[in-house]
Protein backbone atom coordinates (compact mmCIF):
# COMPACT_ATOMS: atom_id res chain seq x y z
CA UNK A 1 0.00 0.00 0.00
CA UNK A 2 1.07 3.55 -0.71
CA UNK A 3 2.35 5.39 2.35
CA UNK A 4 0.53 8.71 2.55
CA UNK A 5 2.35 10.89 5.08
CA UNK A 6 6.09 10.58 4.46
CA UNK A 7 7.75 13.99 4.79
CA UNK A 8 9.00 15.61 1.59
CA UNK A 9 9.80 19.28 1.05
CA UNK A 10 8.64 19.01 -2.56
CA UNK A 11 5.27 18.88 -4.27
CA UNK A 12 5.13 15.54 -6.07
CA UNK A 13 3.29 15.05 -9.34
CA UNK A 14 2.93 12.15 -11.79
CA UNK A 15 2.21 11.97 -15.49
CA UNK A 16 -1.18 10.47 -16.29
CA UNK A 17 -0.06 9.81 -19.87
CA UNK A 18 2.47 7.19 -18.69
CA UNK A 19 0.87 5.46 -15.69
CA UNK A 20 -2.23 3.23 -15.31
CA UNK A 21 -2.26 3.09 -19.10
CA UNK A 22 -4.93 0.39 -19.23
CA UNK A 23 -7.48 2.83 -17.84
CA UNK A 24 -9.28 5.80 -19.43
CA UNK A 25 -7.47 9.06 -18.81
CA UNK A 26 -10.00 10.30 -16.23
CA UNK A 27 -9.56 7.11 -14.20
CA UNK A 28 -5.79 7.46 -14.38
CA UNK A 29 -6.13 11.00 -13.04
CA UNK A 30 -8.37 9.83 -10.22
CA UNK A 31 -5.95 7.05 -9.25
CA UNK A 32 -2.95 9.37 -9.18
CA UNK A 33 -4.89 11.99 -7.23
CA UNK A 34 -6.18 9.42 -4.72
CA UNK A 35 -2.60 8.35 -4.04
CA UNK A 36 -1.68 11.89 -3.05
CA UNK A 37 0.02 13.25 -6.17
CA UNK A 38 -0.67 16.16 -8.47
CA UNK A 39 -1.25 15.25 -12.11
CA UNK A 40 0.52 16.12 -15.35
CA UNK A 41 -1.12 15.80 -18.76
CA UNK A 42 0.24 16.35 -22.27
CA UNK A 43 -1.78 17.34 -25.36
CA UNK A 44 -5.05 18.72 -24.02
CA UNK A 45 -6.75 18.46 -27.41
CA UNK A 46 -6.97 14.67 -26.95
CA UNK A 47 -8.93 14.93 -23.70
CA UNK A 48 -12.41 15.83 -22.47
CA UNK A 49 -11.55 18.89 -20.40
CA UNK A 50 -14.80 18.94 -18.42
CA UNK A 51 -14.31 15.27 -17.53
CA UNK A 52 -10.80 16.01 -16.30
CA UNK A 53 -12.09 18.95 -14.29
CA UNK A 54 -14.78 16.77 -12.73
CA UNK A 55 -12.12 14.51 -11.16
CA UNK A 56 -11.27 17.26 -8.66
CA UNK A 57 -7.55 16.53 -9.12
CA UNK A 58 -4.86 19.17 -8.84
CA UNK A 59 -2.96 19.44 -12.10
CA UNK A 60 0.69 20.48 -12.13
CA UNK A 61 1.40 21.09 -15.82
CA UNK A 62 0.33 20.39 -19.38
CA UNK A 63 1.58 21.04 -22.89
CA UNK A 64 1.30 24.77 -23.55
CA UNK A 65 0.81 24.72 -27.32
CA UNK A 66 -0.76 22.59 -30.04
CA UNK A 67 1.43 23.44 -33.02
CA UNK A 68 4.32 25.71 -33.87
CA UNK A 69 8.03 26.27 -33.43
CA UNK A 70 10.26 28.70 -31.60
CA UNK A 71 12.64 29.66 -34.35
CA UNK A 72 10.89 30.53 -37.62
CA UNK A 73 8.41 33.32 -38.29
CA UNK A 74 5.40 31.27 -39.43
CA UNK A 75 5.93 28.61 -36.79
CA UNK A 76 6.30 31.21 -34.06
CA UNK A 77 2.99 32.81 -34.99
CA UNK A 78 1.27 29.44 -34.80
CA UNK A 79 2.98 28.67 -31.50
CA UNK A 80 1.78 31.91 -29.92
CA UNK A 81 -1.74 31.42 -31.31
CA UNK A 82 -2.07 27.90 -29.91
CA UNK A 83 -0.45 28.97 -26.66
CA UNK A 84 -3.36 31.39 -26.22
CA UNK A 85 -5.78 28.50 -26.76
CA UNK A 86 -3.85 26.39 -24.27
CA UNK A 87 -3.95 29.12 -21.62
CA UNK A 88 -7.75 29.11 -21.78
CA UNK A 89 -7.79 25.37 -21.11
CA UNK A 90 -5.18 25.66 -18.36
CA UNK A 91 -7.30 28.26 -16.60
CA UNK A 92 -10.29 25.89 -16.65
CA UNK A 93 -8.22 23.16 -15.01
CA UNK A 94 -6.27 25.43 -12.67
CA UNK A 95 -2.95 24.49 -14.27
CA UNK A 96 -0.12 26.93 -13.42
CA UNK A 97 2.63 25.74 -15.81
CA UNK A 98 2.47 25.25 -19.58
CA UNK A 99 5.20 23.17 -21.18
CA UNK A 100 7.15 24.15 -24.31
CA UNK A 101 9.70 22.43 -26.56
CA UNK A 102 12.18 23.70 -29.12
CA UNK A 103 9.76 22.70 -31.86
CA UNK A 104 6.43 20.95 -32.15
CA UNK A 105 6.51 17.18 -31.65
CA UNK A 106 4.50 14.54 -33.47
CA UNK A 107 2.75 11.59 -31.85
CA UNK A 108 6.04 9.70 -31.59
CA UNK A 109 7.89 12.60 -29.96
CA UNK A 110 9.78 13.46 -33.15
CA UNK A 111 10.18 17.06 -34.29
CA UNK A 112 7.66 18.32 -36.80
CA UNK A 113 10.42 20.61 -38.07
CA UNK A 114 13.79 18.99 -37.31
CA UNK A 115 17.01 20.98 -37.31
CA UNK A 116 20.45 19.47 -37.78
CA UNK A 117 22.05 22.81 -36.90
CA UNK A 118 20.82 25.86 -35.02
CA UNK A 119 21.83 29.18 -36.55
CA UNK A 120 22.32 32.51 -34.83
CA UNK A 121 19.15 33.76 -36.51
CA UNK A 122 17.24 30.84 -34.96
CA UNK A 123 18.55 31.77 -31.49
CA UNK A 124 17.36 35.36 -31.97
CA UNK A 125 13.94 34.25 -33.22
CA UNK A 126 13.57 31.76 -30.34
CA UNK A 127 14.45 34.49 -27.82
CA UNK A 128 11.84 36.82 -29.33
CA UNK A 129 9.18 34.09 -29.40
CA UNK A 130 9.80 33.22 -25.77
CA UNK A 131 9.48 36.90 -24.85
CA UNK A 132 6.08 36.95 -26.54
CA UNK A 133 5.04 33.88 -24.58
CA UNK A 134 6.24 35.51 -21.38
CA UNK A 135 3.98 38.46 -22.24
CA UNK A 136 1.06 36.02 -22.44
CA UNK A 137 2.09 34.46 -19.15
CA UNK A 138 2.21 37.85 -17.46
CA UNK A 139 -1.19 38.80 -18.89
CA UNK A 140 -2.90 35.59 -17.77
CA UNK A 141 -1.03 34.64 -14.60
CA UNK A 142 0.59 31.44 -15.85
CA UNK A 143 4.19 30.33 -16.32
CA UNK A 144 5.59 28.85 -19.51
CA UNK A 145 8.30 26.24 -18.90
CA UNK A 146 10.77 25.27 -21.62
CA UNK A 147 11.78 21.61 -21.41
CA UNK A 148 15.10 20.07 -22.33
CA UNK A 149 14.99 16.82 -24.31
CA UNK A 150 17.53 14.23 -25.36
CA UNK A 151 18.29 13.81 -29.05
CA UNK A 152 20.24 10.54 -28.73
CA UNK A 153 17.34 8.25 -27.80
CA UNK A 154 13.90 9.85 -27.78
CA UNK A 155 13.82 13.12 -29.73
CA UNK A 156 16.40 13.27 -32.55
CA UNK A 157 16.42 16.51 -34.48
CA UNK A 158 14.83 18.76 -31.85
CA UNK A 159 16.54 22.19 -31.75
CA UNK A 160 17.45 23.82 -28.42
CA UNK A 161 17.14 20.40 -26.81
CA UNK A 162 20.10 20.37 -24.40
CA UNK A 163 19.55 21.60 -20.87
CA UNK A 164 22.40 24.06 -21.43
CA UNK A 165 20.53 25.50 -24.43
CA UNK A 166 17.30 25.77 -22.45
CA UNK A 167 19.12 27.46 -19.57
CA UNK A 168 20.75 29.96 -21.92
CA UNK A 169 17.43 30.86 -23.56
CA UNK A 170 15.51 31.18 -20.31
CA UNK A 171 18.27 33.22 -18.68
CA UNK A 172 18.48 35.51 -21.71
CA UNK A 173 14.76 36.29 -21.49
CA UNK A 174 15.10 36.75 -17.71
CA UNK A 175 11.39 36.96 -16.88
CA UNK A 176 9.50 35.07 -14.14
CA UNK A 177 6.83 34.03 -16.62
CA UNK A 178 9.40 31.84 -18.41
CA UNK A 179 11.21 29.12 -16.49
CA UNK A 180 12.87 25.76 -17.15
CA UNK A 181 11.12 22.42 -17.10
CA UNK A 182 14.33 20.65 -16.17
CA UNK A 183 13.95 16.98 -17.09
CA UNK A 184 16.72 14.97 -15.43
CA UNK A 185 16.07 11.84 -17.46
CA UNK A 186 16.79 13.72 -20.67
CA UNK A 187 19.72 15.58 -19.11
CA UNK A 188 21.36 12.36 -17.92
CA UNK A 189 21.30 10.93 -21.43
CA UNK A 190 22.44 14.12 -23.11
CA UNK A 191 24.75 15.77 -20.59
CA UNK A 192 25.07 14.11 -17.17
CA UNK A 193 26.62 15.90 -14.17
CA UNK A 194 23.10 16.42 -12.85
CA UNK A 195 23.74 18.00 -9.46
CA UNK A 196 26.01 20.66 -10.94
CA UNK A 197 23.40 21.26 -13.65
CA UNK A 198 20.79 21.76 -10.93
CA UNK A 199 23.00 24.26 -9.15
CA UNK A 200 23.59 26.31 -12.29
CA UNK A 201 19.93 26.18 -13.24
CA UNK A 202 18.48 26.82 -9.77
CA UNK A 203 17.39 30.46 -10.31
CA UNK A 204 15.46 29.50 -13.46
CA UNK A 205 13.77 26.21 -12.56
CA UNK A 206 9.99 26.14 -12.77
CA UNK A 207 9.62 22.39 -12.28
CA UNK A 208 11.77 19.26 -12.17
CA UNK A 209 10.84 16.11 -14.08
CA UNK A 210 12.38 12.72 -13.34
CA UNK A 211 12.69 9.18 -14.65
CA UNK A 212 15.57 6.75 -14.52
CA UNK A 213 18.09 5.77 -17.20
CA UNK A 214 17.93 3.55 -19.18
CA UNK A 215 14.29 2.74 -19.78
CA UNK A 216 12.58 5.93 -18.59
CA UNK A 217 11.00 4.23 -15.59
CA UNK A 218 10.65 5.30 -11.96
CA UNK A 219 13.60 6.25 -9.69
CA UNK A 220 15.48 3.19 -8.51
CA UNK A 221 15.08 1.29 -11.75
CA UNK A 222 18.30 2.52 -13.33
CA UNK A 223 21.57 4.38 -12.85
CA UNK A 224 20.56 7.75 -11.38
CA UNK A 225 20.85 7.99 -7.59
CA UNK A 226 17.74 10.06 -6.99
CA UNK A 227 18.02 10.26 -3.18
CA UNK A 228 21.22 12.27 -3.75
CA UNK A 229 19.35 14.47 -6.22
CA UNK A 230 16.63 15.04 -3.61
CA UNK A 231 19.19 16.01 -0.96
CA UNK A 232 20.89 18.40 -3.36
CA UNK A 233 17.58 20.05 -4.26
CA UNK A 234 16.71 20.40 -0.59
CA UNK A 235 20.12 21.90 0.19
CA UNK A 236 19.59 24.42 -2.63
CA UNK A 237 16.29 25.43 -1.05
CA UNK A 238 14.14 24.13 -3.88
CA UNK A 239 10.55 23.78 -2.70
CA UNK A 240 8.76 23.41 -6.01
CA UNK A 241 7.25 20.52 -7.94
CA UNK A 242 9.03 17.30 -8.86
CA UNK A 243 7.12 15.29 -11.45
CA UNK A 244 7.48 11.63 -12.37
CA UNK A 245 7.38 11.52 -16.16
CA UNK A 246 8.21 7.88 -16.57
CA UNK A 247 6.81 4.39 -17.02
CA UNK A 248 6.35 1.80 -14.29
CA UNK A 249 8.98 -0.93 -14.38
CA UNK A 250 6.87 -3.42 -12.37
CA UNK A 251 3.59 -1.86 -11.25
CA UNK A 252 2.08 1.63 -11.24
CA UNK A 253 1.49 1.98 -7.50
CA UNK A 254 4.91 0.50 -6.78
CA UNK A 255 6.48 3.00 -9.19
CA UNK A 256 4.77 5.88 -7.40
CA UNK A 257 5.89 4.56 -4.02
CA UNK A 258 9.49 4.30 -5.22
CA UNK A 259 9.28 7.80 -6.60
CA UNK A 260 7.94 9.11 -3.31
CA UNK A 261 10.58 7.22 -1.32
CA UNK A 262 13.37 8.71 -3.44
CA UNK A 263 12.19 12.24 -2.67
CA UNK A 264 11.43 11.67 1.02
CA UNK A 265 14.17 13.09 3.22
Amino acid sequence: MMKRHDPTPFTLAACAEMLFCGLPITERVRRIDALGFQVEIWDWTRHDIEALKSTGATFSSMTGYVEGTLADKEGAERLVQTARESIAVAKRLGIPRLNLHGTGLDGKGLPVKPASQVSGAMWIRAHDTLNRLADLGEEHGVTFVLENLNTQVDHPGVPFARAEDVLELVASVERPELRMMLDLYHAQIGEGNLIELLRRSAPYIGEIQVADVPGRCEPGSGEIHYPAIARALNDMGYRGTVGLEGWASEGDELALQRFKDAFTL
